[in-house]
Order: C-alpha cells, then structure tokens, then sequence
C-alpha cells in the first residue's frame, strides 16, 4: 500500500512540494517561474507586454488625431480675408447664396475680370442668379460662366481646372465658406499646381466660428469637414503616386 509520506519530500518538513522555488523548463522554450506557488509565463508576460504596447499606440494616434483636428478647426476659426484679393478671375463653389453674393461684389468691384460659379443646378437661369444675388449685373456670359457639371467638391475642381486652362488664367480667386475652404484648396491645388490661389473664406452669420467648441452643431459640422479634407489628401497622394 502507497502511503501518504510517500507522496512528501523527505527533505522538506513541511510537506512543499520538491519543485518550489525552482525554475523547470518544459523543454519547448515555454519556462515558467513560480513565486510562492503561483507560475507566471514568459509567453504571457510576452502577450501582456504587446497588448499594453498596442494600446500605447493606439492613444497616441488618437491623441495626434485630437492635435490635427483642433488645429484644423483654429485655422478655420482665425481665417481672415486676404488684404490683397485681385486675380485674374474668381471661382465660387456654390453652396449658399451667400457665397455666390461675395463672388459677385468682388467681380463688381473689379478684383478680377471674369467668374465661374461652379456646380449650378441645371435648371437655374442666369436671371435667377443675378435676382438671388440682388446683383446691379446681369451675369452676362462675356463676364460670367456657369458650370452645371460639378456635384462635389472634387467635380467642383476638375470643372474649375478646365476652365482655367482654357482661357490661361495664371492666379484664382477662390470664394467659398471658411469651413469648406480647406478642402477646396486641396482639391485644387492638386489640379492646377502651376495657378495662384488666392482663399477667400465667406463666414455665415449663422455659424459661430470664433466659439466652435461650445457649439455642438459647428463642432458636428467641423469634424464632417475634417474627415472629407483628409480624405481628400489622401485620395490625391495615392493618385500622385500612381
């Protein structure tokens, strides 16, 4: 019969166990240490270790996300109007009678000598324009040309680009919102690399720029912005290097 004792190490007399204290290695490079009884894994400590690294990682990138962002939106907040704003035409991206308005004082007041307004509905006269705008001009086509192509900003750039080279205009005026410039700019610069452009950032009385951040409305618009600009830069960076 086995008796208890045998299952003692004679050479301890309080019954641990022979092992303890020791370091015991299973032979597949998996050792395993025990401290007061309890065996920690290199290969988990090697997974923790990876998972805090992981999520290191992760919090920087949000962090640098949070940094872009909030600096995306003060270069909004502090735009201002150009001191000098004369080129050799103007461009508006239609989005609000507001913006066509600026386009069309600036063309009035003689800061450049021709205006597209990009992305007009098909069905829109140039009557209806000059009457929303409340302009002394008739839009003429000597002076004012209507692009009824563009649905977006990106089609807004292409249309713009085409117009620009066919007539050889070297410097733009681009007039759109403050909010929406950023992209704009993009989009263009990445079609017309060699023309001057000149932003003109048009402020709506009912977006509260200067307090964006405690305004829940204009932090939600702000953020939809910054998500469709890095898109765009994106989209532009794969296509230059393709």
């Amino acid at each position: 019969m086995l008796h208890a004792d045998t299952l003692i190490d004679p050479s301890s007399d309080d019954g641990v166990h022979a092992g303890a204290g020791r370091s015991v290695s299973s032979g597949s490079g998996n050792d395993i240490t025990y401290v007061n009884g309890n065996s920690v894994s290199k290969k988990r400590r090697k997974r923790f270790g990876l998972r805090i690294a992981f999520l290191l990682f992760l919090v920087a990138l949000m962090g640098g996300t949070v940094g872009q962002f909030l600096y995306f939106a003060h270069q909004i907040a502090t735009a201002k109007v150009p001191k000098s704003a004369n080129a050799d035409a103007i461009v508006v991206l239609t989005g609000g009678h507001a913006r066509v308005n600026e386009a069309v004082r600036l063309l009035e007041e003689g800061h450049a000598n021709r205006l597209l307004i990009s992305g007009v509905h098909p069905g829109t006269t140039r009557e209806q324009l000059a009457a929303v705008t409340a302009s002394s001009m008739s839009l003429e086509k000597s002076t004012v040309d209507l692009d009824r192509v563009a649905l977006n900003t990106a089609g807004n750039a292409t249309e713009t680009a085409n117009w620009v080279q066919k007539n050889g205009f070297d410097s733009l005026l681009v007039v759109t919102s403050a909010y929406h410039l950023p992209r704009a700019k993009a989009e263009l610069s990445d079609v017309l690399p060699q023309v001057n452009l000149i932003a003109y950032p048009v402020f709506s009385k009912d977006l509260k720029l200067d307090t964006w951040y405690r305004e829940p409305a204009t932090i939600r618009l702000l953020m939809r912005e910054y998500v469709k600009y890095i898109l765009a830069r994106l989209r532009n960076t794969v296509k230059g290097m393709n």
